[in-house]
């Protein structure tokens, strides 16, 4: 070839494709969703040093014991005892959550949960009380003694409710059915359902709840990050400074008389000397089986007993998931969730044989805990089961703390229940956000599992606990006003509905199936076996067919 100087340039390269970016992918980073919160500080399985251990095993117990206090003054005036019922009653709820949590925690669900006294309970207690109102008895301790009697055999019978749908598994299977995008609404509701605990209850003395609140936030979030040091202290134990802080303040009031002239149903929420229980626990006492008296069976009594049972047991399987998350742990499997409701059955037996007001359920607020302290450590909890133990037996003890103003209790539970809404939340991520079949889902089980609870509250006479389902069977009305006063029940009977009807087999994957399904399994997960199963030495002793 022969050059000839007129050499063309080389065309130019074409420009690289234009690649169609995600709307939004381009602003910002995109966060892909996380089995496991990340910023936990300890799981399930990892434990602080044993000084830190103690002190977070006492915050539960402190956690724990605002709701004992609450149900225990609510029922016990109305039943016509005493405030030293009131104190025997309080000391009996506090060892039979230590019992009830620590089967927990080492034969059922195995997770960081504490087992509290239900408020679902409260329906067929009051229609007891109502029942022998009329009635006439030789003085008001005597009725008092006769209406525990019945609330005892209550509590024994349905009881079997919990055990039968536990250990024949029936209600493992059933959560087979559940699915992350069912799992959104039933687990916010679970924490947003008991909003009548949080504010209303702290604006009954505003003085000491709306500090305590505002406190809460500002010590625990903000003044933790002043300075590396604070950081670990502020973020585990702010709670107890605060309560402290603000009980020295309830404390100051009162002696100053600030209270002196005001309402009596202010001097209740705002005094610290009106509970009385300090001047009528007995110093030492030790809850015994049948204290009250030999139980007595009604079959009126029991049906509303029975939709009780069935409640709670909705309500601590929405609290097991959200525990699971701020352990660190993978969901529950379904063999989990059987053993750990048919112990809850057992537990609610032993209730009525101790002469509990009420049966037990797993506790929202100390769920809320783990996540305000980034502790999820199964033996915080298995821990605070010492100082619920102490504190039942040494009355004068327990009354010290029990006489912490409700107000203080209802601005923890502002922070709690939001902190168990908002994780409900987090399950969203394994399902299509984009979906509008499961837009409709959880917007219509979330709104219904709010609305419909309402309605049978504000039409609940809270003296007779009379609801809107007013028929002429008394038994046929505990249960069905029982049943739809629960948030989380009617959440999760509406979203399992629909999930698993409108359109299921076509939405296989975009409901989230394929990340839960495997999790529903014993072998389903290698993680299972890690978190769920029994100590050493205690699965060689259980037959297989229970594990």
């Amino acid at each position: 070839m022969v050059e000839n100087g007129h050499q063309q340039p080389p065309a130019p390269a074409p420009p690289p494709p234009t690649v169609q970016q995600p709307l939004g992918a381009a602003r910002g980073p995109a966060f892909p969703p996380a089995e496991q919160l990340l910023q936990l500080n300890y799981c399930i399985h990892s434990n602080p040093s044993w000084a830190q251990t103690a002190i977070l095993a006492f915050q539960h117990y402190i956690v724990m014991l605002g709701s004992i206090v609450m149900i225990a003054s609510i029922l016990v005036p109305q039943m016509g005892g005493s405030h030293g019922d009131k104190a025997r009653v309080i000391q009996v709820l506090l060892f039979m959550s230590g019992i009830n949590t620590l089967l927990q925690a080492l034969c059922g669900t195995r997770l960081p949960t504490v087992m509290g006294p239900s408020f679902a309970y409260m329906l067929a207690v009051l229609s007891i009380i109502n029942d022998f109102r009329d009635e006439d008895f030789p003085s008001e301790h005597e009725r008092f003694l006769h209406t525990m009697r019945a609330i005892q055999g209550s509590l024994i019978i349905s009881s079997f409710i919990n055990m039968l749908l536990g250990f024949s598994r029936a209600w493992g299977e059933f959560t087979k059915l559940l699915s992350p995008l069912i799992v959104v609404p039933y687990v916010c509701v679970v924490g947003l359902g008991l909003f009548g605990r949080g504010f209303p209850q702290l604006a009954t003395c505003v003085e000491l709840g709306l500090p305590m609140l505002v406190f809460l936030v500002v010590f625990q979030q903000y003044m933790k990050h002043l300075h590396p040091s604070a950081h670990p202290v502020l973020e585990r134990f702010a709670l107890l400074f605060c309560i402290g802080l603000v009980w020295a303040f309830a404390a100051i009031l009162t002696a100053a008389g600030a209270y002196n002239n005001v309402r009596e149903i202010t001097k209740q929420s705002c005094r610290t000397d009106r509970s009385f229980l300090i001047s009528s626990a007995p110093w030492i006492k030790i809850p015994y089986p049948f204290q009250w008296g030999t139980p007595i069976f009604r079959a009126s009594h029991v049906f509303g007993m029975m939709g009780a049972a069935l409640v709670t047991t909705v309500e601590s399987t929405g609290t097991f998931i959200a525990a699971s998350r701020f352990a660190g742990a993978t969901p529950p499997p379904a063999h989990v969730l059987s053993r750990s409701i048919g112990l809850q059955g057992v537990g609610q037996l032993l209730d009525g044989i101790f002469g509990s007001i009420v049966g037990t359920n797993a506790s929202v607020e100390n769920v809320g805990l783990l996540a305000l302290t980034h502790v999820g450590s199964r033996r915080v909890v298995q821990i605070s089961t010492v100082f619920m133990f102490f504190f039942a037996i040494f009355g004068k003890f327990g009354a010290f703390f029990a006489s912490i103003p409700l107000p203080i209790f209802a601005a923890i539970y502002c922070v709690l229940y939001g902190l168990v809404a908002a994780v409900g939340v987090t399950f969203i991520q394994f399902t299509n956000n984009n979906s509008m079949r499961n837009i409709y889902i959880m917007g219509l089980a979330l709104f219904l599992g709010i609305s419909i609870p309402q309605y049978f509250v504000m039409n609940t006479n809270g003296g007779s606990g009379h609801g809107p389902v007013h028929t002429g069977g008394g038994w046929f009305n505990d249960i069905l006003n029982t049943i739809f006063a629960s948030g989380p029940m009617v959440a999760l009977i509406i979203g399992t509905l629909l999930d698993n009807t409108l359109d299921a087999h076509n939405t296989h994957d975009e409901r989230g199936v394929p990340w839960w399904a495997p999790f529903q399994h014993k072998k389903g997960d290698s993680r299972n076996d890690e978190f769920y199963s029994f100590p050493i030495r205690i699965s060689d002793r259980i037959p297989t067919r229970f594990l």
